[in-house]
């Protein structure tokens, strides 16, 4: 069985994927779930037609959502973002070549080459270096460049037209002192309401120090604070082989000024864009280990985020994941990632009083000994009772591997899963290979669920092995809060649970073709 350790080189992840998918020919593979795609959006108009609901809830929320409106836009549609391969194979967004062409622009800005050491900064693990980090960034267009070492501070502010670089992983450490408040962002942009742009930090590791805080109950603030690494309100920004180690909150968030709860139809004001993420180890994170909040155009690729701690929620409710796109994200592409023992390897998602994330397309991703490989919700907007989702839909995704989804003490009372969709709208999953331990007890519970109120859904090539002790392999959900509008094609179940394909009642549109269930263990 597939085991990730929390120093796994995420480069690798392309080859681990195509020893469980057979050598998948991927250009064919994104290009039919293209095709797919446009089939769910033919079926229905996405997004709906917005409608303005009237604030409700307490009076202490109601004025809550009314402040935050002040600061938001409605989340009108954009443009969906395309996909493409580069010469050497890679997995790119289409917009990818405005965001080479300012890394460009971001080199010719740098006026000069600075190294800490000669502002005075000492890299033993002691010395505070905050006012040297200070006076060798000054007001920007200068690269830093950070030594080996170990490197503490109070907190680290980049201004427009920054690089900042270490020399390596596990080579170069920044760490927070032992004082730092604990809302701290421990490197962050330097003007989260004007917005800073052209941003580099890479080659470091990232030491939250949440030791310094003892046994706390909750190891976070509010809001984006308490994370390794925050842009908020950053246009063209680059985060590369970096690590970030046990934050209180996130090991990096890319984010507006301020999360943004006006309710469903509404996003932040302020948010990041055109954002690159590669090739960063995440552990022991309070939240999750790489979050979007309220941007556009955010790429992530080759990433390996495992073992949070979930101590920023309450004991045994930590909805801690390894990548979270989350309210009123769009347009944000996943290559190639992994993620280990989180409680969600990759959750798409929002909160009840904000716009769900939409426009989000994977490609490529290993989730191993996750409680939920897949999980795409938009919280408060399952149920028959509750108000559908005006924000939830479009997803498209390709080439997933889920290893032996687990029980966890992260989230006690939630059932293993290699899927979960909920509330979204127009959602494609093509070529997806999960693989069960089959002597792992789950208890009679489906490996893949369509559910609450979930639409415009299809499952092409599905691949499910060895979960002997599940319900079914897939299971879509009916009664009040059915599924519906699904399709289910080209299915193999081999030596798996009783039940290839499980359907509720009143489920009204299922279309299934070509399911095969091979020695399953009646």
């Amino acid at each position: 069985m597939l085991y990730l350790e929390k120093n796994h080189n995420p480069r690798k992840n392309a080859a681990i994927l195509a020893q469980f998918t057979n050598q998948l020919d991927l250009k064919k593979a994104i290009q039919e779930t293209e095709q797919l795609f446009n089939r769910t959006r033919g079926n229905e108009a996405s997004p709906r037609q917005k409608e303005i609901r009237h604030l409700t809830g307490s009076l202490p929320q109601k004025m809550t959502a009314a402040l935050f409106r002040l600061l938001s836009t409605t989340a009108n549609s954009v443009d969906q973002v395309k996909v493409k391969l580069d010469p050497e194979g890679n997995v790119i967004p289409d917009w990818k070549g405005l965001l080479d062409k300012e890394y460009l622009n971001l080199h010719k800005k740098m006026v000069k080459e600075v190294y800490v050491e000669d502002f005075g900064a000492i890299g033993d693990g002691k010395t505070d270096n905050t006012l040297a980090f200070k006076k060798a960034i000054g007001n920007g267009k200068v690269k830093v460049i950070v030594p080996a070492g170990v490197f503490i501070t109070k907190g680290i502010q980049l201004p427009s037209w920054t690089m900042f670089v270490g020399a390596g992983k596990g080579v170069t450490t920044i760490k927070l002192h032992d004082v730092a408040d604990k809302g701290t962002r421990l490197i962050t942009n330097k003007n989260h309401w004007k917005g800073n742009h052209h941003l580099y930090v890479g080659s470091l590791s990232l030491d939250w120090n949440v030791e310094r805080l003892g046994n706390v109950v909750k190891t976070s603030t509010w809001g984006n604070h308490s994370s390794c690494l925050t842009y908020a309100n950053v246009t063209y920004g680059w985060i590369r082989d970096v690590e970030g180690i046990n934050p209180g909150l996130h090991c990096f968030d890319v984010s507006s000024t301020l999360y943004n709860y006006a309710g469903d139809g509404f996003r932040a004001r302020n948010g990041s864009k055109y954002v690159w993420l590669d090739n960063l180890n995440g552990y022991g994170f309070g939240d999750d280990g790489i979050t979007t909040h309220h941007s556009d155009y955010v790429f992530i690729s080759r990433c390996h985020l495992c073992d949070p701690s979930g101590r920023a929620h309450k004991q045994g409710f930590s909805n801690s994941n390894g990548i979270e796109v989350d309210d009123g994200s769009r347009n944000v592409l996943l290559v190639n990632n992994s993620s280990a023992r989180c409680f969600g390897g990759v959750e798409i998602k929002a909160h009840e009083n904000s716009s769900a994330a939409s426009n989000v397309q994977i490609i490529g991703h290993i989730s191993v000994h996750d409680n939920r490989s897949f999980n795409f919700r938009h919280i408060g907007h399952h149920k028959s009772t509750e108000t559908e989702s005006q924000t939830a839909y479009n997803i498209r995704a390709t080439n997933l591997v889920s290893i032996a989804p687990i029980f966890t003490e992260l989230y006690k009372g939630s059932t293993p899963r290699g899927m979960v969709v909920s509330a979204y709208r127009n959602v494609v999953i093509n070529h997806f290979t999960l693989v069960g331990d089959p002597d792992y007890d789950y208890k009679g519970h489906p490996v893949i669920a369509v559910q609450y109120r979930a639409r415009n859904v299809i499952l092409k090539h599905i691949s499910v092995k060895d979960f002997k002790k599940a319900g079914s392999d897939i299971k879509v959900f009916g009664g009040e809060n059915r599924a519906d509008s699904i399709q289910i094609d080209d299915v193999m179940s081999q030596n798996s649970a009783p039940k290839a394909i499980e359907v509720g009642l009143g489920v009204k549109d299922i279309t299934i073709e070509n399911a095969e269930s091979v020695d399953n263990y009646l």
